[in-house]
């Protein structure tokens, strides 16, 4: 079992580093089955946060730091609620919220990628940025949400990823403080060399986009990123109902 959560990181960081976003995505769903939605999310978070970290550096100079602040600022917003669904809600219920935020999340950002709507003003950035924060909180995946503003409001592929980067990190971090006090200090119960074996997953995802960075198209790490979520999102979805019929 935790072989598939290190061969999720490993693709999660592989993603995050070349297309800018998919970790979550890719590893959500993996982690939630394999460990529950509430640890699940937590570590998610967690490495989210230090992947895009260590990405930072490598993009630091792309970074466009006026949108970050006001994207950061609305997701942050977010976070409390999303944390609050994630430490109070039981697991199963839990469990089918998740996936059928992945596949709101999935269906909204494909049809705006086929819109001509060109958004404007405070209020795109505002509500998708609010909706970022919760589901990054609640499910471990803010990414659709922040696409959606991106492909709504045309902006460059380049300066987006560099900026996610560091979206990421606040988003990530304000969602670990968050869940840990509203839970009364809750940490996944990993064994030391589980949590070193994570961290080793996510850096050799990152040297491996590094490797193959400019030699595959971020569109075609998106299209299979989306892919794959839509499988985790059934799964995830499909545990839940079974776990409540169960009940």
């Amino acid at each position: 079992m935790f072989a598939l959560v290190l061969i999720a990181v490993v693709a999660g960081a592989l993603a995050q580093r070349l297309a800018g976003l998919g970790f979550g995505l890719l590893v959500s769903p993996v982690l939630v089955v394999l460990l529950g939605p509430f640890d699940g999310v937590l570590i998610i978070n967690l490495c989210g946060a230090a992947s895009s970290l260590l990405i930072l550096s490598r993009v630091w100079r792309f970074v466009d730091w006026q949108r970050y602040f006001r994207l950061a600022l609305a997701a942050v917003a977010g976070v409390l609620p999303g944390a609050w669904l994630a430490s109070n809600v039981p697991e199963a219920p839990l469990e089918i919220c998740i996936g059928v935020l992945l596949f709101i999340a999935l269906l909204v950002s494909q049809r705006l990628t086929r819109s001509s709507w060109h958004a404007r003003g405070p209020v795109p950035l505002v509500g998708l940025g609010f909706s970022s924060g919760l589901m990054n909180a609640a499910a471990g995946v803010g990414g659709p949400a922040i696409t959606a503003y991106a492909i709504a409001t045309r902006w460059e592929q380049k300066s987006f990823s560099a900026t996610l980067q560091p979206y990421f990190v606040t988003t990530g971090l304000s969602s670990l403080v968050s869940k840990y006090i509203l839970s009364g200090g809750h940490v996944p119960a990993l064994e030391g060399w589980q949590w070193l074996g994570i961290l080793a997953a996510m850096v050799a995802g990152i040297v491996a986009g590094d490797l193959l960075s400019g030699r595959v198209h971020p569109g075609s790490v998106r299209r299979i990123v989306v892919g794959i979520a839509y499988l985790g999102a059934a799964s995830t979805l499909a545990k839940g109902l079974v776990e409540l019929a169960a009940v």
